[in-house]
């Protein structure tokens, strides 16, 4: 009902990370809060009204100081939880306390304009954005979202690669889906949903996008892939470190890591042996370049891991700084205002 309501209307559709699979293909312009992608949060602060459905808008998407939150727009919101909605975010805000789907059907019967020319100024101020804010972590995700099936299903561990999954996996279709520990924040989870979601569709293809911490935290898991016949495939991002936790301690404690890095108590093992002993193809890459190579692995219906070195230190860019509001690093003054007259 999302895809028919924005195309009907033409309204740009953003998304919270939970909720990333929502805005597929032609659909997808980027998912909002600390470490959304950059046009997003742009976007929010330049709208004058915010629709949110079944987004609980906490600390992640709005940040500690309410005001910074689309400051030029009105909110909507519905939400099926009345704790949630208790909450108030905005001065004035329309609360709807009802299922996310009988609210956009009643949308869907309202006379709503098409609002195809602001719609085409967002993508295209996305499009003067689109180098900027890129890691290697978020290359890597556009590789692998290059050799991704139309529809795919994907589960996506906790930490560093779940942002940049949620800021660069772009999925193809309109019923692919995309599974995310985001709330909870639970490291491991990807291999175990992974399972539950083959086995809900009978033994169907599924992809998992893990860290090298999250591959530790259930890596006996492999057993029941190769036990149970599943064909998962299995990328590991193996920077060698806990990233998110490293990241913090670089940033923000003067690179005082503790059990982060092989020099302050944590190692990795060799991910593609590991799985080879348990009767799992397995490859390790040195880059995330060779894995067009492997798209025949990606494509068939056998179980796989695919291990992907990555530096140290990758920064996950960019960051809505907590106290100011404002998005790091900074960029050009020039390509901000131009950004800037687009949206305004």
């Amino acid at each position: 009902m999302i895809r028919e309501f924005a195309e009907k209307t033409d309204i740009p559709v953003l998304t919270t990370m939970n909720a990333v699979d929502l805005a597929q293909d032609d659909l997808h312009i980027g998912f909002i809060g600390t470490h959304g992608n950059r046009i997003a949060n742009m976007i929010l602060n330049e709208c004058d009204l915010v629709i949110s459905v079944g987004a609980r808008l906490g600390l992640r998407q709005i940040g500690s100081n309410m005001d910074f939150f689309a400051p030029k727009a009105e909110l909507i919101r519905c939400d099926i939880d009345q704790y949630e909605l208790a909450r108030c975010i905005k001065d004035g805000e329309e609360k709807h306390l009802v299922d996310a789907k009988r609210f956009m059907g009643a949308l869907l019967e309202e006379d709503v304009p098409r609002y195809t020319d602001w719609r085409s100024r967002c993508l295209e101020a996305a499009r003067l954005l689109e180098g900027e804010d890129v890691s290697i972590g978020n290359l890597v995700i556009r590789e692998i979202s290059s050799l991704l099936p139309v529809d795919p299903v994907v589960a996506v561990d906790v930490g560093q690669h779940m942002c940049w999954s949620a800021q660069s996996l772009h999925l193809r279709g309109s019923e692919g889906r995309v599974f995310v520990n985001g709330g909870f924040g639970g490291m491991g989870c990807a291999l175990p949903i992974a399972i539950g979601a083959s086995i809900a569709t009978g033994g169907g293809k599924v992809f998992a996008i893990i860290g090298d911490g999250g591959m530790q935290m259930n890596i006996q898991e492999l057993e029941t892939v190769k036990r149970e016949g599943l064909p998962i495939k299995m990328i590991v991002l193996d920077n060698r470190e806990l990233g998110k936790i490293s990241e913090t301690q670089h940033g923000s404690y003067d690179d005082r890591f503790a059990q982060t890095t092989a020099d302050s108590g944590y190692t990795t093992p060799d991910f593609a042996r590991v799985a080879e002993a348990y009767g799992i193809k397995a490859a390790a890459l040195g880059s995330y370049e060779e894995l067009p190579e492997h798209k025949q692995w990606l494509d068939d219906d056998q179980a796989c891991l695919i291990s992907i070195s990555l530096p140290g230190l990758t920064p996950l860019v960019p960051k809505i700084s907590w106290g100011s509001g404002s998005i790091e690093p900074q960029l050009d003054e020039g390509l901000v205002a131009r950004v800037e007259e687009l949206l305004g």
